[in-house]
Order: C-alpha cells, then structure tokens, then sequence
C-alpha cells in the first residue's frame, strides 16, 4: 500500500500562479506528495525556477512554464506544453488570482476588467482545457480520471466593500465550479473549490506585518491565528487525492472560522 507521504505518486498536476504565496505552497506540497508538478507563472520567472529547483529536490518532474492565463492562446499554449513535458496531466489546480482595489465610484473599467478576466475568465479558461484533456482518459469504476480545484476565498460568501471587483469575481467562480461540478460529474471528474481565509502572503502584507494590522485582523478570526499557504496547501493535497473520492462540487472553507460572521463579543 502506498504511504500516506506519496499518496499523489502518478498524479500530473498543472498549479496557476505557482511561483508565490498560496500557489507556491501548493506546488511544493503536491511534490511532496509524490505528484509531477507544471509550475505556471506570469511574471516571476526567477521565483518559478526556483520552486522546480525545490521539487526536484522531492524526487518529482517539474517544469515553469509562463502564461497569462486571462488570455485564451496562452492558456492552450500551458495545457500543451504541460503535455509535452509529461505526456498527460490529470489535476488542475486553478490558484491564479489578482487584486485592483477601489472604491467603486473611483473604480476603472481597466481595473474591473483585469481583476474578473484573471480571476473568473481565467478560471474558465482553464478548467475548459483541463475538461478536453480529461475526458481522454481512461474512466475507471471508483476513481476520478481527473480533478479541478479552484482557489476561491472566503470572499465568495463575505462582502467586501471597496472590493467589488474580487468579490464578484470569487462569487462567480463558487457557482462556475459548482455548475462545472454537476456537468462532469457523470465523467468521473472531480471539481472543488477550496476558500482561504486570511492568508500570510505577500499579496495582503498591509494586513499582517504590524501589530498594530495583526490585532485588528485577529478581531475577524475566531480561532485567533492568521493563515498560512501551508494550510491551504494540505487541504489541497487532500482533495486531489482519492481519500476524498466521494467529494465533489464542495467548496472548503480553509478560514479559522472567518465566515463565522459576525465575531462574537466575548
């Protein structure tokens, strides 16, 4: 029987928006686990090569590969490569996601656009892609021929004033990935959705780096700890992984009880 430690052995697995923060901490966690890892990335190329570098390091095959995925060429051009470089691949963790924050009256029709076309048209984007390669698989009785887990947030339930722009996006992807999730299900493919909380990455530094910042977002977080991308990155690992078989259209709140609106007063 294989150990708990690589359960994901065989598993290939393209990660969106890889080289930082929460997407990072999934790449380097599902190599542990034993999965071959396509590392995409937009911008950072250096970071990207430096996490193939660590899962290497694990034993597995990984590979960056650059791609805007808010942009359809691109996107075929990842799902491709990732192809070439494994020969299939059966997981997609859809992790890229971006913020433009305004108030709305002062909000851009620039900054809307970018924030739902990476977020939402680029989840679609490649979930489409990840359902033409899946259904090329072999469909076996009891097990997923693939997977697709979206980075959602808890955003997708909480509004977020001066936030339009992502909470929309995040709310269109919970109801994207459960319709997706109903449609394929008779496929044998698995579509989930796992929502952080507040998470310790680069991306929300204004919210954690101080004290000051840290005792007011603790205010919201029942459990009293701010996230990290570990934490997201296991529960990640479990929903891929055929423990979880009988999970589908879920969406996992990961938040340290943050949805549990509002705080209480004790």
């Amino acid at each position: 029987m294989e150990s708990a430690h690589r359960r994901l052995t065989g598993r290939h697995v393209i990660v969106t928006g890889a080289s930082s923060g929460i997407g990072k901490g999934i790449a380097l966690a599902l190599g542990e686990a034993g999965a071959n890892v396509i590392v995409n990335y937009h911008s950072h190329r250096e970071e990207a090569e430096e996490v193939v570098k660590t899962l290497h390091q694990y034993g597995v095959k990984a590979y960056a590969v650059q791609a805007d995925i808010s942009k359809e060429n691109e996107v075929i051009a990842l799902c491709a490569t990732a192809r070439q470089h494994l020969g299939h691949w059966d997981v997609l963790v859809n992790n890229s996601g971006i913020q433009a924050d305004a108030p709305i009256d002062e909000m851009t029709l620039d900054q809307w656009n970018q924030v739902i076309q990476t977020n939402l048209t680029g989840a679609f984007l490649c979930a489409r892609e990840a359902i033409k390669e899946f259904k090329g698989h072999e469909k076996k009785p009891n097990y997923a021929r693939g997977h697709i887990v979206f980075i959602s947030s808890v955003h997708q339930q909480i509004p977020w004033a001066k936030h339009s722009n992502y909470a929309a996006s995040k709310g269109g992807v919970k109801l994207f990935m459960e319709s997706l999730a109903q449609e394929v299900a008779h496929e044998k493919i698995r579509v989930n959705s796992i929502a952080p909380g507040a998470i310790r990455t680069p991306i929300n530094r204004h919210s954690w780096e101080t004290t000051a910042a840290m005792k007011k977002l603790l205010k919201i977080i029942p459990y009293q700890r701010i996230g990290e991308p570990e934490d997201i990155a296991k529960a990640t690992v479990w929903l891929i992984s055929d423990e979880s078989d009988y999970v589908n259209g879920t969406t996992l709140f990961v938040d340290g009880g943050m949805t549990l609106y509002p705080p209480s007063d004790d």
